[in-house]
């Protein structure tokens, strides 16, 4: 079980240090900010959404190894999902890093993020991005959110 911790960890780390989709989506018709007060994680999330699928999705900001973790590999997940599939995924993420309860073939590369539930502050850090994300998927226009969920 240490092996797999260490590999979780690692995942983290390199996810962290090397988002994917970092970066300003120029074609982005959604924008939102999300801000954790507790520790200071900023993200701002762009998404290109037509026709309600994710067309592409990008963030900037900063923040702990597990937020920026979390919003890189929420990127590449709802990348070509529709809004309706980005809720169900966020829905059992939710469950996920509350409780450390999945199933391993629905949450795939989430699961590194599983043991998070053992740390009620960082629970915040990690469920950031996603309440973002679902918050201006919502929404028509480009929006500013204000996330501590």
């Amino acid at each position: 079980m240490d092996e797999l911790r260490e590999l979780y960890q690692s995942l983290i780390l390199d996810h962290s240090r090397h988002p994917h989709n970092f970066k300003v989506l120029d074609s982005a018709n959604r924008t939102a900010d999300g801000y954790n007060p507790l520790c200071g994680d900023q993200i701002t999330l762009y998404m290109n959404v037509e026709n309600d699928v994710i067309k592409d999705i990008s963030f900037q900001g900063q923040g702990c190894a597990i937020s920026k973790a979390s919003t890189s590999i929420m990127t590449t997940i709802l990348k070509g999902k529709t809004i309706a599939e980005a809720q169900s995924i966020f829905n059992k993420f939710q469950h996920m890093i509350k409780t450390g309860e999945y199933d391993i073939d629905q949450m795939g590369k989430l699961a590194v993020l599983a043991g998070i539930h053992k740390y009620p502050v960082r629970v915040k850090c990690a469920i950031l991005p996603w309440h973002t994300a679902i918050n201006s998927l919502k929404s028509e226009d480009k929006a500013k959110i204000f996330s501590t969920e």
